[in-house]
């Protein structure tokens, strides 16, 4: 599991001078400007290709802890310059990251292991993701990144919206706001050929119809969710936004470390049995966190900052999920989908153990080798339970940028 050191991700700062750099080389064809700040005052820029009234819009960096995307953006880029037919009748525009001020705090550009994930890891809150907050926050409390990004899909109108996103470990999947027939095979040959798993049975999509293995599509606003706990409904997220001008969304998840046990189609032969365990796993081991949280936070001064926001929000959904991981019966009993809420069990404690103890070491708490050895063990487990292997990220990239590319394609046929 290791990753060459010209394999890193590149910064937000390193996106935005390339994106200049293409700008510069093709301005007929190119322009980048900035569309916003974020709460920090931090720039959010758009790059465009092309002039044509009828767009696409890409958008990378929603979750600071998924950092293919933006060299994924990058790619497209230069793919929809090279590539005329590919811009003959569209323009394409790149959001470079929507969230820059998350972007400065995962901190881990080139992880060799799990464990180094995690070291840097962060991911905000939910009310402070810029394309989730609309599900949790009233329209006049939203973060200034969530405005950009409504301004610019109510701008542009794209027939489609694709947003970068990534797991840690696991298989490549897709979420769609509407089907787009013809996808599922594109996106299946990509990812075989690439050695690439196909996340047929994630846990993101619990409940969704499929058009095509690992191609999932999203309820229609109003039906029940699968896990009513859960505070962020992905259909009140701006990935619905695109809606009001005919167009869709889809979401493509690429992951850095691959696991062949989420793409298992077998019945699991006990799947209810199963949740209930991965439930009880899930309660013990946010227990863990919680108590190192509760014994540090008087020892605390000042108010909370993202990181321990983050921890906090994160432990904060463990008493719903696992209550409805029990009382729900398993809408998918496949092998697939045991591992894929196996592994979301595991991430989560994990992610606010990390988040913690970054706080924790900014404060030479004495707690400290206590949630290094949680993180440590943790990330030691999940990599060894999933037999994770790495992507390197030129797959990772070609595979996200082929999808993309298929879904402008066959989504561009749906409206015509």
């Amino acid at each position: 599991m290791s990753l060459l050191p010209e394999q890193r991700y590149p910064s937000v700062t390193e996106l935005v001078h390339s994106a200049g750099g293409l700008a510069a080389h093709r301005p007929g064809l190119c322009t980048l400007r900035q569309i916003g700040a974020s709460r920090a005052g931090r720039p959010l820029h758009l790059l465009s290709v092309g002039h044509a009234r009828r767009s696409v819009l890409v958008v990378a960096g929603a979750h600071a802890n998924e950092p293919t995307g933006g060299s994924t953006l990058l790619a497209l880029a230069e793919r929809v310059l090279r590539e005329q037919r590919l811009r003959a009748d569209t323009s394409w525009h790149f959001l470079l990251c929507a969230d820059p001020d998350g972007a400065s705090l995962h901190v881990t550009p080139a992880p060799r292991t799990l464990l180094d994930y995690h070291l840097g890891f962060f991911r905000p809150a939910g009310p402070e993701q810029p394309e989730w907050s609309p599900s949790v926050l009233p329209p006049d409390r939203l973060p200034p990144e969530t405005r950009t990004l409504i301004r610019v899909i109510d701008e542009l109108r794209p027939y489609l919206q694709v947003t970068l996103h990534g797991t840690d470990l696991g298989g490549s999947w897709v979420q769609l706001t509407k089907d787009i027939p013809g996808l599922a095979e594109p996106f299946a040959k990509s990812a075989a050929e690439l050695n690439i798993p196909v996340e047929t049975g994630a846990s993101d999509a619990a409940g969704w119809p499929a058009s095509g293995p690992g191609v999932h599509v999203m309820p229609a606003p109003g039906s029940d969710t699968v896990y009513p706990s859960m505070p962020d409904d992905a259909r009140h997220s701006t990935w619905y936004r695109a809606h009001r001008y005919g167009g869709l969304t889809a979401v493509v998840e690429v992951p850095m470390w691959a696991s062949d046990l989420v793409d298992d189609p077998a019945p699991h032969p006990a799947p209810a049995a199963a949740m209930r365990r991965l439930a009880r796993r899930l309660l013990r081991d946010a227990h863990q966190v919680e108590t190192v949280l509760v014994d540090a936070l008087p020892r605390l001064d000042g108010p909370d900052g993202p990181l321990l926001r983050a921890a906090k929000w994160a432990l904060e959904l463990v008493p719903g999920l696992a209550g409805d991981w029990v009382r729900t019966p398993p809408v998918d009993t496949t092998m697939a989908h045991v591992g894929s809420v196996d592994a979301f069990g595991r991430r989560l404690p994990l992610r606010a153990a990390a988040m913690l103890l970054r706080v924790l070491q900014e404060a030479d708490d004495h707690a400290v080798p206590r949630l290094e050895h949680l993180v440590g063990s943790w990330s030691e487990a999940f990599a060894e339970r999933f037999r994770a292997r790495w992507v390197p990220l030129e797959h990772q990239v070609e595979h996200q940028s082929r999808t993309v590319v298929a879904a402008a394609r066959h989504a561009r046929d749906r409206v015509a």
